[in-house]
Parts: structure tokens; C-alpha cells; sequence
């Protein structure tokens, strides 16, 4: 998910803190297979490039050969904070 970005802003959905939660399921119908399930969260709920970013995330995710099925669901809770940047993500932003 290092690959997706908000195109507004030049760091990954990972460094902005905007990746809440991953769960990996082994797929009992697809041996060897996993099923993904991503909880995310904008910048401003009324981002309008959320359900874009969302699908480039399920896609990115859906490429890895391992994964049968891709879940990425946009949440609201808690509400995003600069707080949740990562060092790197500060440091892309000039705010170190």
C-alpha cells in the first residue's frame, strides 16, 4: 500500500497514517490463497478522491499473486490527525 497516494498529497496512504487496520484470512476455497481486508481513512471525510484511492488500494492489493480477494473499506473512526504521519511522511513533507 506504500504505492497508493492521495494525488494531493506527495506521501504514500501508509505514512499518512491513513491505513487503520489489515486482517489476512487463508481462503479455504482457494488453497494457498488469502483474502485481505484494509480499513482506511482520508485526510477530510469530504475528500472526493476517496472511492478512487480506495480502489487503487484494493487493486495494488488484488496484483499480489497470493491474494484471492481484496476488501478495502473506507472508516470514519477515529478522525484522521497530522499526529498519525509517520517520520518518513514528515520528513517527505517538510515538516521535520
Amino acid at each position: 500500500l506504500k504505492g497508493v497516494y492521495d494525488p494531493e498529497i506527495p506521501v504514500d496512504i501508509v505514512n499518512l497514517g491513513l491505513v487503520y487496520d489489515c486482517i489476512l484470512e487463508d481462503d479455504s476455497e482457494n488453497e494457498g490463497k488469502t483474502k485481505v481486508q484494509v480499513k482506511m481513512t482520508l485526510t477530510a471525510p469530504g475528500c472526493g478522491m476517496g472511492p478512487a484511492i480506495a480502489a487503487d488500494a484494493q487493486g495494488k492489493i488484488m496484483s499480489l499473486e497470493a491474494v484471492s480477494d481484496a476488501q478495502v473499506d473506507l472508516v470514519w473512526d477515529p478522525a484522521w490527525n497530522q499526529d498519525m504521519i509517520s517520520e518518513e511522511g514528515r520528513m517527505k513533507l517538510g515538516m521535520m
